[in-house]
């Protein structure tokens, strides 16, 4: 990493002197040198940054990302996923197991870790709940958390097995394990392709209600509870699912969530043209529903916001809506998307940056001198298009594709390098 100076940037790191202050900063050799109002240095490898009316804060992270190495490279490598996530602000992602084979065991997560080493971005696997993610016997969970998983999950299948599901809540336990749960009634959404409501009756397509997700989240609110342990519910998308969440800790329960920032910004009447980019699950709901989400972020309710990057290649999205697939690529849309929104920027840094380290009990990067810089630099008013010219992923599955965004990421740095936007 070269020798940084930004300028008059606004500091956003949680706990430091500075914090909501303007101030130079001095980065070099990968790590925070000096800290001050104005700093001159004499160094005639340093590179200045003009950062006035700039974000400085904790690199983002991500606790919902799908790439698929191993075995489905053509939708997104790690080197590709990596360079998204990176353009998007992102300097450490929780991958889910939702490969060919499943991240199910140790030697999956150390693949995962090994090739992603060197990357710029921190990569963490999450495991698999059950083997071969079916939802029937339990994974090697403790081997796998040995070899670097931060989590489990089955990603986008829903552990329907009531006792399987108890017995990873108590099995974690025993090495202060989390389980992420997708919450999702299979039996109540059926091959439903879209929220269930006035859109779907006017469209005539199947349906599924918020019923499957609340149903789910209210079984394992008990679970959790029964056997004292955490649990996390992955892309929460209804009114109800707030409300539960929200009673269930004011009780004291051991419970976090995390919200699909598309979930925040999009309808159900956006599918009015049956436009198989905005086909995403959970489905899009409500106004009512993004209403009660947006109410949950800000009382603390929904600890995080996530991508939920899910690429797929063209011949799975550009066919009848029915049958395709469901996802949309968005590791580079997620600061727009949250500023369009309506979160202020030290909502959006909790929010992106801090809380997701939290709920995986990892350490939240500082700003003080001699620590690493793991750090984004991003301007909330500055504009760019995304299109297939800015676009790192391999896909390109996102109904935002050549649209004008609003927040821009102007630099990112973490292990001694440095991405300039």
């Amino acid at each position: 990493m070269k020798t940084i100076l930004l300028r008059s940037v606004n500091i956003l790191f949680p706990g430091s002197a500075f914090y909501n202050k303007t101030a130079d900063v001095l980065i070099k050799d990968g790590k925070i040198a000096e800290i001050a109002e104005k700093i001159s240095s004499e160094d005639t490898g340093l590179m200045p940054v003009d950062a006035k009316g700039k974000i400085l804060s904790p690199g983002f992270f991500d606790l919902n990302v799908n790439l698929g190495e191993p075995g489905y490279e053509t939708k997104e490598d790690l080197i590709s996923g990596a360079a998204a996530a990176v353009a998007g602000g992102f300097t450490g992602l929780a991958v889910q197991p939702s490969t060919h084979p499943p991240i199910h065991s140790k030697a999956e997560v150390s693949y995962i870790v090994n090739c992603s080493r060197s990357f710029l971005p921190d990569i963490f696997p999450v495991g698999c709940i059950s083997f071969n993610r079916e939802g029937k016997d339990l994974a090697e969970l403790y081997d796998m958390r040995m070899a670097g998983a931060v989590a489990f999950s089955d990603g986008t299948k829903p552990v329907c097995d009531s006792g399987l599901m108890s017995r990873a809540l108590l099995y974690v336990k025993g090495f202060d394990g989390l389980i992420f749960s997708y919450p999702e009634d299979t039996s109540i959404a059926g091959k439903g392709k879209m929220n269930e409501g006035v859109m779907s009756t006017y469209l005539g397509m199947k349906g599924i209600p918020a019923l499957a997700e609340e149903v789910f989240i209210s079984r394992d609110l008990y679970l959790a509870e029964y056997n004292d342990s955490r649990v996390h519910f992955s892309t929460i998308s209804s009114a109800g699912s707030v409300s539960l969440i929200r009673e269930a800790k004011k009780k004291g329960t051991k419970v976090s969530c995390d919200v699909a920032v598309h979930h925040l910004v999009l309808t159900e009447d956006v599918l009015a043209d049956f436009d198989s980019n905005y086909k995403v699950k959970p489905p899009l709901r409500t106004q009512t529903d993004v209403d009660a989400l947006l109410e949950g972020l800000k009382d603390g309710t929904i600890d995080a916001i996530v991508s939920q990057h899910t690429p797929h290649e063209v011949e799975f999205k550009e066919v009848e809506f029915e049958i395709a697939a469901f996802g949309i690529t968005g590791l580079q849309t997620v600061l727009p998307l949250a500023l369009s929104a309506g979160l202020t920027v030290e909502e959006i840094v909790e929010k992106l940056a801090v809380n997701p380290r939290k709920v995986l009990n990892l350490p939240v990067p500082g700003l003080e001198v001699d620590e690493v810089a793991n750090f984004v630099l991003f301007d909330p008013e500055a504009e760019w298009i995304f299109d297939a010219d800015t676009n790192k992923s391999k896909s390109s599955n996102s109904p935002f594709l050549g649209q004008k965004m609003k927040g821009k990421v102007v630099m990112a740095g973490n292990k001694g390098q440095v991405y300039l936007g």
